[in-house]
Protein backbone atom coordinates (compact mmCIF):
# COMPACT_ATOMS: atom_id res chain seq x y z
CA UNK A 1 0.00 0.00 0.00
CA UNK A 2 0.96 3.64 -0.38
CA UNK A 3 0.65 6.14 2.46
CA UNK A 4 1.45 9.82 2.98
CA UNK A 5 2.32 11.38 6.34
CA UNK A 6 2.57 15.13 6.97
CA UNK A 7 4.13 16.43 10.20
CA UNK A 8 3.90 20.16 10.90
CA UNK A 9 6.33 20.96 13.69
CA UNK A 10 7.57 24.08 15.43
CA UNK A 11 10.59 24.52 13.13
CA UNK A 12 10.03 22.25 10.13
CA UNK A 13 7.20 20.94 7.96
CA UNK A 14 7.81 17.43 6.68
CA UNK A 15 6.24 15.00 4.23
CA UNK A 16 6.85 11.25 3.93
CA UNK A 17 5.60 9.27 0.94
CA UNK A 18 6.01 5.56 1.67
CA UNK A 19 5.27 2.23 0.05
CA UNK A 20 4.59 -0.48 2.62
CA UNK A 21 4.58 -4.26 2.22
CA UNK A 22 3.83 -6.71 5.05
CA UNK A 23 3.96 -3.89 7.60
CA UNK A 24 7.44 -2.67 6.55
CA UNK A 25 8.42 0.40 4.55
CA UNK A 26 10.10 -0.81 1.36
CA UNK A 27 10.61 2.57 -0.30
CA UNK A 28 10.07 6.17 0.71
CA UNK A 29 10.66 9.81 -0.14
CA UNK A 30 10.95 12.52 2.51
CA UNK A 31 10.67 16.27 1.99
CA UNK A 32 11.55 18.80 4.71
CA UNK A 33 11.02 22.56 4.65
CA UNK A 34 12.08 24.92 7.44
CA UNK A 35 8.92 26.94 8.06
CA UNK A 36 9.57 28.15 11.65
CA UNK A 37 5.91 27.93 12.66
CA UNK A 38 6.68 28.42 16.35
CA UNK A 39 8.71 31.62 16.10
CA UNK A 40 7.41 33.95 18.82
CA UNK A 41 4.75 31.55 20.12
CA UNK A 42 6.48 31.12 23.49
CA UNK A 43 6.17 34.88 24.13
CA UNK A 44 2.87 35.73 22.41
CA UNK A 45 0.88 32.49 22.59
CA UNK A 46 -0.10 32.97 18.94
CA UNK A 47 1.01 31.85 15.49
CA UNK A 48 2.03 34.80 13.33
CA UNK A 49 0.35 35.39 9.98
CA UNK A 50 3.74 35.05 8.28
CA UNK A 51 4.37 31.68 9.93
CA UNK A 52 0.94 30.38 8.95
CA UNK A 53 1.60 31.54 5.41
CA UNK A 54 4.94 29.72 5.27
CA UNK A 55 3.38 26.46 6.43
CA UNK A 56 0.43 26.72 4.03
CA UNK A 57 2.82 27.44 1.15
CA UNK A 58 4.89 24.36 2.03
CA UNK A 59 1.76 22.23 2.36
CA UNK A 60 0.53 23.45 -1.02
CA UNK A 61 3.62 21.83 -2.50
CA UNK A 62 3.11 18.74 -0.37
CA UNK A 63 -0.47 18.36 -1.62
CA UNK A 64 0.74 18.32 -5.22
CA UNK A 65 3.33 15.66 -4.41
CA UNK A 66 0.69 13.64 -2.58
CA UNK A 67 -1.65 13.83 -5.59
CA UNK A 68 1.11 12.61 -7.91
CA UNK A 69 1.91 9.74 -5.51
CA UNK A 70 -1.78 8.71 -5.23
CA UNK A 71 -1.63 7.17 -1.73
CA UNK A 72 -4.31 5.00 -0.15
CA UNK A 73 -4.47 7.35 2.83
CA UNK A 74 -2.99 10.60 4.18
CA UNK A 75 -2.42 11.63 7.81
CA UNK A 76 -1.57 15.21 8.85
CA UNK A 77 -0.43 16.05 12.39
CA UNK A 78 0.56 19.24 14.20
CA UNK A 79 2.66 19.26 17.35
CA UNK A 80 4.07 21.69 19.92
CA UNK A 81 3.55 25.10 18.29
CA UNK A 82 -0.04 24.31 17.38
CA UNK A 83 -0.68 22.91 20.88
CA UNK A 84 0.56 26.14 22.48
CA UNK A 85 -1.00 28.71 20.14
CA UNK A 86 -4.36 30.27 20.88
CA UNK A 87 -5.10 30.75 17.17
CA UNK A 88 -4.22 27.27 15.92
CA UNK A 89 -7.62 27.08 14.21
CA UNK A 90 -6.43 29.72 11.72
CA UNK A 91 -3.81 27.28 10.46
CA UNK A 92 -6.12 24.29 10.65
CA UNK A 93 -8.72 26.06 8.51
CA UNK A 94 -6.13 26.80 5.85
CA UNK A 95 -4.95 23.20 5.83
CA UNK A 96 -8.52 21.96 5.43
CA UNK A 97 -8.95 24.24 2.42
CA UNK A 98 -5.96 22.44 0.87
CA UNK A 99 -7.83 19.15 1.27
CA UNK A 100 -5.89 17.88 4.29
CA UNK A 101 -7.45 16.58 7.51
CA UNK A 102 -5.20 18.06 10.21
CA UNK A 103 -5.15 16.99 13.85
CA UNK A 104 -3.22 18.46 16.76
CA UNK A 105 -1.71 15.57 18.70
CA UNK A 106 -0.72 15.61 22.39
CA UNK A 107 2.90 15.21 23.41
CA UNK A 108 2.40 11.65 24.61
CA UNK A 109 1.12 10.52 21.20
CA UNK A 110 4.01 12.37 19.56
CA UNK A 111 6.40 10.42 21.79
CA UNK A 112 4.71 7.10 21.02
CA UNK A 113 4.83 7.68 17.26
CA UNK A 114 8.50 8.66 17.42
CA UNK A 115 9.44 5.70 19.59
CA UNK A 116 7.59 3.35 17.23
CA UNK A 117 9.45 4.76 14.23
CA UNK A 118 12.84 4.43 15.94
CA UNK A 119 12.29 1.02 17.57
CA UNK A 120 12.00 -0.85 14.27
CA UNK A 121 15.81 -0.65 14.06
CA UNK A 122 16.19 -2.10 17.57
CA UNK A 123 13.70 -5.00 17.74
CA UNK A 124 13.09 -6.42 21.23
CA UNK A 125 15.79 -4.17 22.72
CA UNK A 126 15.13 -1.74 25.56
CA UNK A 127 16.14 1.76 24.48
CA UNK A 128 15.67 5.38 25.50
CA UNK A 129 14.48 7.74 22.76
CA UNK A 130 14.80 11.54 22.78
CA UNK A 131 12.99 13.68 20.22
CA UNK A 132 14.16 17.25 20.67
CA UNK A 133 12.10 19.49 18.40
CA UNK A 134 11.45 23.18 18.16
CA UNK A 135 8.96 23.61 20.97
CA UNK A 136 9.03 20.36 22.93
CA UNK A 137 11.24 17.41 23.74
CA UNK A 138 9.78 13.94 24.12
CA UNK A 139 11.61 11.33 26.21
CA UNK A 140 10.50 7.72 26.43
CA UNK A 141 11.95 4.35 27.40
CA UNK A 142 10.71 0.99 26.24
CA UNK A 143 10.96 -1.81 23.72
CA UNK A 144 9.12 -3.14 20.69
CA UNK A 145 8.95 -6.64 19.25
CA UNK A 146 7.31 -6.94 15.80
CA UNK A 147 3.75 -8.18 16.03
CA UNK A 148 3.39 -7.16 19.67
CA UNK A 149 2.18 -3.94 21.35
CA UNK A 150 4.74 -1.41 22.49
CA UNK A 151 6.15 -1.92 25.98
CA UNK A 152 6.78 1.58 27.28
CA UNK A 153 8.13 2.81 30.58
CA UNK A 154 8.49 6.45 31.58
CA UNK A 155 7.16 8.75 28.87
CA UNK A 156 7.16 12.53 29.10
CA UNK A 157 6.73 15.52 26.80
CA UNK A 158 8.62 18.58 28.06
CA UNK A 159 8.13 22.17 26.92
CA UNK A 160 11.70 22.69 25.82
CA UNK A 161 12.97 22.88 22.25
CA UNK A 162 15.44 24.73 20.03
CA UNK A 163 13.00 27.50 19.03
CA UNK A 164 11.62 27.91 22.56
CA UNK A 165 15.05 28.08 24.25
CA UNK A 166 16.32 30.50 21.59
CA UNK A 167 13.36 32.86 21.95
CA UNK A 168 13.47 32.70 25.74
CA UNK A 169 17.21 33.01 26.43
CA UNK A 170 19.42 33.55 23.37
CA UNK A 171 18.39 37.05 22.29
CA UNK A 172 21.87 38.17 21.24
CA UNK A 173 23.31 37.65 17.79
CA UNK A 174 25.62 36.16 18.78
CA UNK A 175 24.26 35.18 22.21
CA UNK A 176 26.49 36.12 25.12
CA UNK A 177 28.26 33.56 27.31
CA UNK A 178 25.91 34.52 30.15
CA UNK A 179 22.83 33.89 27.95
CA UNK A 180 24.16 30.47 26.96
CA UNK A 181 24.91 29.58 30.58
CA UNK A 182 21.41 30.60 31.64
CA UNK A 183 19.87 28.59 28.81
CA UNK A 184 21.94 25.51 29.72
CA UNK A 185 20.98 25.77 33.39
CA UNK A 186 17.30 25.94 32.45
CA UNK A 187 17.61 22.95 30.12
CA UNK A 188 19.40 20.91 32.78
CA UNK A 189 16.72 21.73 35.35
CA UNK A 190 13.86 20.78 32.99
CA UNK A 191 15.50 17.54 31.79
CA UNK A 192 16.87 16.28 35.10
CA UNK A 193 13.39 15.60 36.45
CA UNK A 194 12.73 13.03 33.75
CA UNK A 195 15.84 10.96 34.43
CA UNK A 196 15.50 11.21 38.21
CA UNK A 197 12.18 9.39 38.07
CA UNK A 198 13.01 7.01 35.23
CA UNK A 199 14.57 4.12 37.14
CA UNK A 200 17.17 1.92 35.43
CA UNK A 201 18.34 3.56 32.22
CA UNK A 202 18.79 1.60 28.97
CA UNK A 203 22.33 1.29 27.70
CA UNK A 204 21.45 2.94 24.38
CA UNK A 205 20.07 6.45 23.93
CA UNK A 206 18.65 7.15 20.46
CA UNK A 207 17.90 10.71 19.37
CA UNK A 208 15.90 12.08 16.46
CA UNK A 209 15.16 15.52 15.06
CA UNK A 210 16.77 18.22 12.97
CA UNK A 211 19.15 19.31 15.71
CA UNK A 212 20.92 15.97 16.14
CA UNK A 213 21.01 15.14 12.43
CA UNK A 214 22.51 18.58 11.77
CA UNK A 215 25.05 18.11 14.57
CA UNK A 216 26.26 14.93 12.84
CA UNK A 217 26.58 16.88 9.58
CA UNK A 218 28.43 19.71 11.37
CA UNK A 219 30.76 17.42 13.32
CA UNK A 220 31.68 15.58 10.12
CA UNK A 221 31.75 18.66 7.83
CA UNK A 222 29.14 17.22 5.43
CA UNK A 223 28.90 19.81 2.68
CA UNK A 224 26.08 17.71 1.19
CA UNK A 225 23.71 16.04 3.64
CA UNK A 226 23.87 12.24 3.47
CA UNK A 227 20.97 10.52 5.29
CA UNK A 228 22.61 7.10 4.88
CA UNK A 229 25.68 8.38 6.73
CA UNK A 230 23.65 10.08 9.44
CA UNK A 231 21.22 7.22 10.14
CA UNK A 232 22.40 5.16 13.13
CA UNK A 233 25.55 7.29 13.40
CA UNK A 234 27.03 7.62 16.89
CA UNK A 235 27.33 11.20 18.14
CA UNK A 236 29.52 11.56 21.21
CA UNK A 237 29.16 14.07 24.00
CA UNK A 238 32.62 15.37 23.08
CA UNK A 239 31.48 16.02 19.51
CA UNK A 240 28.40 17.89 20.74
CA UNK A 241 30.64 20.02 22.97
CA UNK A 242 32.95 20.75 20.02
CA UNK A 243 29.97 21.82 17.90
CA UNK A 244 28.80 24.16 20.67
CA UNK A 245 32.26 25.69 20.92
CA UNK A 246 32.35 26.10 17.13
CA UNK A 247 28.99 27.93 17.07
CA UNK A 248 29.50 30.00 20.22
CA UNK A 249 30.41 33.61 19.54
CA UNK A 250 29.19 33.40 15.94
CA UNK A 251 26.19 35.21 14.48
CA UNK A 252 23.37 33.24 12.86
CA UNK A 253 24.75 34.15 9.44
CA UNK A 254 28.20 32.90 10.44
CA UNK A 255 26.74 29.64 11.76
CA UNK A 256 24.83 29.25 8.48
CA UNK A 257 28.15 29.37 6.61
CA UNK A 258 29.55 26.36 8.50
CA UNK A 259 29.64 23.05 6.55
CA UNK A 260 26.62 20.89 7.34
CA UNK A 261 24.30 23.72 8.48
CA UNK A 262 21.03 24.58 6.71
CA UNK A 263 20.79 28.35 6.53
CA UNK A 264 17.19 28.48 7.80
CA UNK A 265 18.04 26.25 10.78
CA UNK A 266 21.10 28.27 11.79
CA UNK A 267 19.32 30.71 14.16
CA UNK A 268 18.17 27.86 16.46
CA UNK A 269 21.12 25.49 16.16
CA UNK A 270 23.10 26.68 19.16
CA UNK A 271 20.05 26.47 21.41
CA UNK A 272 19.26 23.02 20.09
CA UNK A 273 22.83 21.85 20.70
CA UNK A 274 22.67 23.08 24.31
CA UNK A 275 19.56 20.93 24.84
CA UNK A 276 21.23 17.84 23.35
CA UNK A 277 24.25 18.38 25.60
CA UNK A 278 22.00 18.52 28.66
CA UNK A 279 20.05 15.41 27.59
CA UNK A 280 23.35 13.53 27.52
CA UNK A 281 24.60 15.06 30.77
CA UNK A 282 21.44 14.61 32.82
CA UNK A 283 20.93 11.11 31.44
CA UNK A 284 24.50 10.06 32.17
CA UNK A 285 25.33 9.13 28.57
CA UNK A 286 28.68 9.60 26.81
CA UNK A 287 27.13 9.21 23.34
CA UNK A 288 23.84 8.76 21.52
CA UNK A 289 22.73 7.07 18.32
CA UNK A 290 21.11 9.33 15.73
CA UNK A 291 18.10 7.98 13.83
CA UNK A 292 16.46 9.25 10.66
CA UNK A 293 13.39 7.17 11.53
CA UNK A 294 11.19 9.42 13.64
CA UNK A 295 7.54 10.38 13.98
CA UNK A 296 6.91 10.15 10.23
CA UNK A 297 7.96 6.50 10.09
CA UNK A 298 5.86 5.68 13.14
CA UNK A 299 2.92 7.47 11.54
CA UNK A 300 3.30 5.70 8.19
CA UNK A 301 3.40 2.30 9.90
CA UNK A 302 0.36 3.20 12.01
CA UNK A 303 -1.58 4.26 8.90
CA UNK A 304 -0.83 0.88 7.31
CA UNK A 305 -2.08 -0.92 10.41
CA UNK A 306 -5.37 0.98 10.27
CA UNK A 307 -5.78 0.25 6.55
CA UNK A 308 -5.13 -3.43 7.28
CA UNK A 309 -7.86 -3.44 9.93
CA UNK A 310 -5.36 -4.00 12.76
CA UNK A 311 -5.32 -2.43 16.20
CA UNK A 312 -2.52 0.19 16.04
CA UNK A 313 0.51 -0.89 18.08
CA UNK A 314 0.82 2.53 19.71
CA UNK A 315 -2.78 2.53 20.94
CA UNK A 316 -3.83 5.57 18.89
CA UNK A 317 -5.91 5.75 15.71
CA UNK A 318 -5.14 8.66 13.35
CA UNK A 319 -7.61 10.66 11.30
CA UNK A 320 -7.12 9.73 7.65
CA UNK A 321 -7.99 11.38 4.37
CA UNK A 322 -7.62 10.13 0.82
Amino acid sequence: MRVAAVDLGTVSSRLLLATIEDGAIVSSTKVTEITDLGRGVDATGRLSDDAIGRVLAACGGFVQRIADFAPDAVCTTLTSAARDAGNGEDLIGGLEQLGLRPQVIPGQIEARLTFYGVAHDFPARRIAVADSGGGSTELVMGSYAPGEPLTLGRLQSLNIGCRRITDRFLAGDPPTREQCDEASAWAADVLAGYWEGAGERPERLVAVGGTVTTLVALANKLAVYDPAFVHLHELTAAEVESCIELMSGRTADEIAALPGIQAKRAPVMLGGALIIREILRTGGYDALTVSENSLLVGMATTISEVLDGQEPAIGWTPLLSC
